[in-house]
C-alpha cells in the first residue's frame, strides 16, 4: 500500500506574526490590533515598525494615528490624551440636555473629539475647542477644521474669547480627574504616553472640575448647560462644586461604559 506523505504545515502569515508578537507584549486584543495596524500600514516596513512601536508600550492609537469615537476617525498625535470610550456618554448627555444650540465649546479638549462628535450630531454649530497643551491644540485644530470650528490655547476660560460669554449653549469639559497620588496606578500606556497635565486633577481629582463649576455661569447662555466627567467616588463632591455656583444639577451613570457625567444648568 503506498504511503501517503505528511503535508508539511504552511509557513506563518505575516498577520500571524503580528498577534504573536502583540500577545507576547500583553496585549489582551491581539487579534484586532494585528488586524488594526495590517490596514493602516502602507508598506511591510511601516507594518514592522507599528508592531516595534507598540510592542514597547506606546498606546495603539498614537501606533495608528487616530482613534474611533462615536463612528468618527479622531486624528491623535503623540503626547495627546486619548479619547476613551466612555466619555461618550458625555457627549450623549449633551445632545439630551441641549438638542439645538448654537454654541458649543470643548474645553479641556485634548484632541478635540468631544467637540467633534458634538458638531457632527447638532449639524451647523459655532465650534470653539481649547486647552493648556499647545500639541493637544495643534491635534484638535485639524479634528475640527472640517466643521469650521477653533481651536484655542490657554489655561480654562482664559483662552476663550470674550464673545462667548453668556452665549453658550453646551459647555462640554473632560477634565482631569485622577487624584495626584493615583496617577502610579494608571496602566503604563496612559501614565507613559499621555500628559500630565490631561489625568492629574489634584489632591482629591476635583481641582479643575471646581474651576470650570466657579467659572461656567459667566459664559453659559441661559438654559445652557456644563457638563463634566467623573468618578463614582467623586461625583457627590463634584455635583455640591457645581450647586455651590448657583448650577441645577444632575448626575447620569452609564453602568455598561462605568461613566460617571456631573451636568449643570444655569437657571
Amino acid at each position: 500500500m503506498p504511503s501517503v506523505s505528511a503535508v508539511p504545515p504552511s509557513p506563518p502569515s505575516s498577520r500571524d506574526l503580528v498577534v504573536a508578537a502583540l500577545r507576547t507584549a500583553g496585549c489582551v486584543f491581539a487579534e484586532d490590533e494585528a488586524e488594526l495596524i495590517l490596514t493602516t500600514a502602507r508598506t511591510p516596513a511601516e507594518a514592522a515598525e507599528m508592531v516595534e512601536r507598540r510592542v514597547a508600550g506606546l498606546p495603539l492609537e498614537h501606533v495608528v494615528g487616530w482613534a474611533e469615537f462615536r463612528g468618527l476617525r479622531i486624528a491623535v498625535a503623540p503626547g495627546v490624551f486619548v479619547p476613551r470610550r466612555r466619555t461618550e456618554f458625555l457627549v450623549e448627555q449633551a445632545l439630551e440636555r441641549a438638542p439645538r444650540t448654537g454654541v458649543v465649546v470643548d474645553l479641556c479638549c485634548g484632541s478635540g473629539a468631544v467637540g467633534a462628535a458634538l458638531a457632527a450630531a447638532l449639524g451647523p454649530v459655532e465650534l470653539h475647542a481649547a486647552d493648556i497643551d499647545p500639541t493637544a491644540v495643534r491635534c484638535a485644530r485639524g479634528n475640527i477644521a472640517a466643521v469650521g470650528g477653533q481651536a484655542h490655547q490657554g489655561d480654562l476660560f482664559e483662552a476663550l474669547p470674550p464673545t462667548l460669554r453668556g452665549r453658550v449653549g453646551i459647555l462640554a469639559a473632560n477634565v482631569p480627574y485622577v487624584p495626584s497620588d493615583e496617577i502610579g496606578l494608571l496602566p503604563q500606556e496612559a501614565r507613559d504616553h499621555e500628559p500630565l497635565v490631561a489625568l492629574d486633577g489634584g489632591t482629591d481629582g476635583l481641582d479643575v472640575l471646581r474651576r470650570v463649576a466657579a467659572g461656567a455661569p459667566r459664559w453659559l447662555a441661559p438654559g445652557g448647560s456644563v457638563l463634566m466627567e467623573t468618578s463614582r467616588r467623586q461625583a457627590p463632591t463634584a455635583v455640591a462644586a457645581l450647586e455651590r455656583h448657583g448650577l441645577e444639577t444632575r448626575l447620569a451613570v452609564s453602568q455598561e461604559l462605568y461613566a460617571h457625567v456631573v451636568t449643570g444648568v444655569r437657571p
